[in-house]
């Protein structure tokens, strides 16, 4: 009897290892987004530097292509199929997920119809939304911060 339950103890130690990790890498990703949320936003900008210093989105997340940024003069559209203008491969992410276009100097987001849907500061995008420098948009599983 005692070498059938040291038999199950050795054979739950990896599992119980197991969960313990996958709990902790939960809990970083959880404090990574919390962070990036509490975070005091920078100060805003007069009009006029808007227009010489357009709004542009960097990378959070996916790590590999972190800090990397997109800039938007007119209209991209990101999404998982080869015919968008930015991609990146990431199985929430939909073939044409959402538009970012500038609009009379402002950046907007609109999501076009995707399965898992875009959010800007954790609200869901329902019509075009105007970005602000400090929000934070997701699209699929990806992060970016809206930047100067």
């Amino acid at each position: 009897m005692f070498i059938a339950a040291s038999t199950f103890a050795s054979a739950i130690r990896p599992l119980q290892f197991l969960v313990l990790l996958v709990a902790g890498l939960f809990f970083l990703r959880v404090m990574r987004v919390v962070m990036l949320e509490v975070r005091p936003p920078e100060e805003v900008s007069a009009p006029r530097q808007r227009r010489s210093n357009p709004l542009a989105l960097t990378f959070i997340e996916p790590l590999d292509r972190e800090g990397e940024r997109i800039e938007i003069t007119e209209s991209l559209v990101m999404g998982r199929s080869p015919s968008s203008d930015v991609t990146f491969s990431d199985s929430y992410l939909s073939s044409q997920h959402a538009r970012f276009s500038v609009d009379n100097g402002e950046l907007l987001v609109e999501d076009l119809g995707s399965t898992n849907g875009t959010f800007v500061n954790q609200e869901p995008v329902i019509h075009r939304t105007v970005l602000r420098r400090g929000d934070i948009v997701q699209v699929g599983g990806g992060l970016f911060e809206v930047v100067r």
